[in-house]
């Protein structure tokens, strides 16, 4: 179910990867004021924006496991919030190796759209040990996805409260109408966006593909096990046994 199409999805998310990374070293131009260094935008940027898409992602499926029930929702909020950790923290790293470049600083505490980035990371790295500290199947889906939904709604709402403060910003507002990048530099940046979010697709394709075959695994040998305790059963005894 969810491995239909993998392999021409794969082969174009490397497609995207290979020409957004092309763009990026040959047909963008160096930054004026950062210069080669300036290149780690196309990587770091879309990095955090489809992690936190996928973050919400995680929460609109959370509800619609809630609504509806249906496991596969939960499973889907599951493997879309653990694919957007790792993104996370690719764009962790690569924002401190830029900010280190740029600043002369890994971090900087009193910039508020790193903070909000953090906080957001720090939140949904909560999710896991959450979940699994929970025995009960039933119970650890529903809590995770209450978790999922809480935390989805506060993603929007905490990167809002930033974008509205009325402190002065060093990041750069990448999406900001009054922030101009040359047409070979948004081009670049909009193709390196859609490969990432065809990465994060992917990656969830082949979790969710490999999780189901896991689970259905699981139960098949559940059901053989049953079935050889079965054989063992003396006849006489089977029908009080069952």
């Amino acid at each position: 179910m969810f491995g239909r199409g993998l392999k021409i999805l794969s082969i174009s998310t490397v497609v995207l990867i290979l020409g957004a990374f092309a763009m990026v070293f040959f047909y963008a131009p160096n930054d004026a004021d950062q210069g080669f260094v300036q290149k780690i935008f196309y990587l770091h940027v879309p990095l955090a924006i489809v992690a936190l898409g996928g973050f919400v992602a995680g929460g609109v499926y959370g509800a619609r496991y809630l609504r509806s029930g249906d496991s596969a929702h939960d499973l889907r909020s599951y493997v879309a919030i653990h694919v957007s950790l790792i993104l996370a923290i690719g764009a962790l790293i690569t924002g401190s190796i830029w900010a280190r470049a740029s600043w002369g600083h890994w971090w900087v505490w009193d910039e508020p759209t790193l903070v909000a980035f953090l906080i957001v990371f720090l939140l949904y790295a909560c999710y896991q040990p959450l979940r699994f500290s929970i025995e009960d199947r039933d119970r650890q889906s529903r809590y995770a996805a209450v978790f999922a939904v809480v935390a989805g709604a506060f993603v929007p709402i905490n990167f809002m409260a930033v974008r509205f403060a009325q402190q002065s910003l060093t990041h750069p507002r990448v999406l900001d109408s009054s922030d101009s990048m040359p047409g070979s530099m948004a081009i670049t940046f909009l193709l390196a966006l859609l490969a990432m979010t065809a990465l994060f697709v992917t990656l969830c394709k082949y979790e969710l593909a490999s999780k189901h075959a896991t689970i259905r695994l699981r139960a098949l040998r559940r059901r053989l096990a049953g079935d050889e305790d079965l054989m063992t059963v003396p006849r006489s005894a089977a029908p009080q046994e069952l």
